[in-house]
């Protein structure tokens, strides 16, 4: 394990970009983006759109690891190169910024309120790769509808088995259990859930650790046992649908926790803008952001 690496997970100061939107995501984050179905005539040309979007986000001079801490990438993102370099090897070696990669091969349709992770028959060929490409962690999401203890338990399982062979591959694991932010249980859900994940982090042995990636919980600080939690690197805030302002006012309640967003760090960016509108929106955007996870 890279300890420079470790050391700004466990106590830099800043948040983790989530750039790593795949398949079914991508159409939708192009167009809040400015680019429509017309800019690409197949799959291909539209991942060549998305990493140019990336690309732009992660060249800018205002995106680096002195805010923005760490950065999710999709598979695809990770074996292209930007500058000549490879994307996780560019976020570490030029901008300080701690590369983590999405393993997981979506959601399943829901069985008993929950989606579970589909089946990730290529796990072991992605920890190969992402330790080929000087990656630090992964992450992996799964949703909890309703608050149905049995299976927010089966969820918790499912995720620290994938976990523990992340683990073992030298790579430290971001668990998503994320809890849907319209559920009408949602509070309920939150409290089991969070029952679950310190039994879990419990069993956990002194050279083991994750991360934990979660919804903005409706109780602020339900989690600070977790943020305190010694086999814990750092609990991150998906936004989760919320708008940015939104997702920061409930983030900067939660003490300890950074942020992890996606849209919301996309948000008011276009491929439209010139370089300095673009570079000034994504400068306010991060500092909001920042400011929000240093609570």
């Amino acid at each position: 394990m890279n300890q420079a690496m470790f050391e700004q997970m466990k106590s830099g100061k800043g948040f983790i970009a989530a750039l790593d939107q795949s398949g079914g995501s991508t159409p939708k984050a192009l167009k809040l983006y400015g680019v429509d179905e017309s800019a690409y005539s197949n799959e291909a040309e539209m991942y060549d759109r998305i990493h140019e979007m990336r690309s732009r986000l992660i060249t800018s001079p205002v995106f680096n690891g002195d805010r923005v801490i760490g950065a999710i990438l999709f598979e695809m993102t990770m074996e292209r190169s930007i500058e000549g370099l490879g994307s996780a090897e560019y976020l570490w070696q030029r901008k300080k910024v701690v590369p983590f990669l999405k393993v997981d091969n979506g959601l399943a349709d829901e069985v008993d309120d929950v989606q579970m992770m589909k089946a990730i028959p290529e796990l072991g060929a992605r920890i190969e790769a992402a330790n080929r490409h000087g990656v630090f962690g992964t992450k992996m999401r799964s949703v909890i509808n309703m608050a149905n203890s049995a299976s927010i338990r089966k969820i918790v399982d499912q995720q620290f088995a994938v976990g523990k062979e992340i683990i073992s591959g030298g790579l430290v694991p971001i668990i998503e259990p994320e809890v849907n932010i319209k559920s009408s249980q949602k509070e309920e859900a939150e409290a089991i859930l969070k029952d679950e994940l310190l039994h879990f982090a419990a069993s956990l042995s002194s050279s083991e650790n994750i991360m934990l990636k979660l919804s903005l919980p409706t109780l602020p600080d339900l989690y600070k046992e977790l943020v305190a939690h010694p086999r814990v690197v750092r609990v991150v805030a998906l936004s989760g649908g919320y708008s940015r302002d939104e997702a920061n006012a409930l983030l900067a309640k939660n003490h300890g926790v950074i942020a992890s967003f996606s849209r919301a760090l996309a948000e008011g960016l276009s491929a439209q803008q010139s370089d300095s509108e673009f570079n000034g929106t994504l400068d306010k955007t991060i500092q909001s952001i920042y400011e929000a996870s240093l609570t």
